[in-house]
């Protein structure tokens, strides 16, 4: 489970990039975050990896609170950014084992990581090319992976579908739904409406740093997002706190 509590994250320049996030992200359950660039999405994603320090409020992963023991909160959480961060001198197979080691689980072999690749639909004869040579979607599909063999109860993710042909993002947003229903906590920020509202068990929209609004599935089947959000984004966020 992720917590943001009162999270809040001014800049040195004052810029007040997070404004008091309250959320919870359960497990079984798919958060997507939409908002424009800058809006505070990825301010609050880099909070709960410890990745930058929060001004106010707390970060709380599976109960840890991240600004007082990243070390131990890091282990509960895996990520997987726009551009998935691996080792491109390392095979994908080495990648995972990096990664597992790293989490602690060090007892896993080779059919284990095989297994996580097979799963995600990486291509068998990848397992063993280095990833410096791999498309993005396959590199998202060994970030995916690293999430599998780690067994990472949270999973944090920030634009994954970004410049993803519409096959490649469709086999993506299949496995989250699949570790969704594992019983996961899939927190995703994303421009992409149309997938939020296919897959989010409940979808948020922020602005200028605010949570402006939470919506449940069963609250969105009839309602237009595109149309919800674009509304959202006309309006002030003086008018919205009003």
């Amino acid at each position: 489970m992720l917590q943001a509590i009162d999270l809040t994250k001014r800049y040195e320049d004052g810029l007040l990039a997070l404004d008091h996030l309250n959320l919870t992200v359960h497990a079984g359950e798919t958060f997507c975050l939409l908002g424009a660039n800058g809006a505070g999405k990825s301010t609050a994603i880099n909070l709960f990896l410890d990745f930058i320090r929060p001004t106010g409020g707390q970060a709380v992963v599976d109960g840890i609170e991240v600004a007082a023991d990243p070390i131990q909160a890091k282990q509960y959480v895996a990520y997987v950014s726009e551009n998935v961060m691996l080792y491109g001198n390392f095979t994908a197979r080495q990648n995972l084992d990096f990664f597992a080691r790293l989490a602690g689980r060090d007892g896993l072999l080779r059919d284990d990581f095989y297994m996580a690749l097979r799963r995600v639909g990486l291509q068998e004869k990848a397992f063993e090319q280095r990833v410096k040579q791999f498309s993005k979607g396959m590199r998202q599909k060994v970030g995916i992976a690293v999430a599998i063999v780690t067994d990472a109860p949270n999973v944090i993710l920030d634009e994954p579908t970004s410049g993803l042909d519409p096959k490649s993002a469709a086999e993506l947003m299949r496995l989250l739904d699949e570790l969704r229903d594992e019983g996961r906590a899939i927190f995703m920020s994303t421009h992409d409406v149309f997938r939020a509202k296919e897959h989010a068990t409940r979808v948020g929209i922020m602005k200028e740093g605010r949570l402006v609004m939470v919506r449940t599935r069963a609250e969105l089947e009839e309602e237009d997002l595109e149309r919800l959000y674009l509304d959202y984004m006309e309006v002030g966020t003086e008018a919205l706190s009003a």
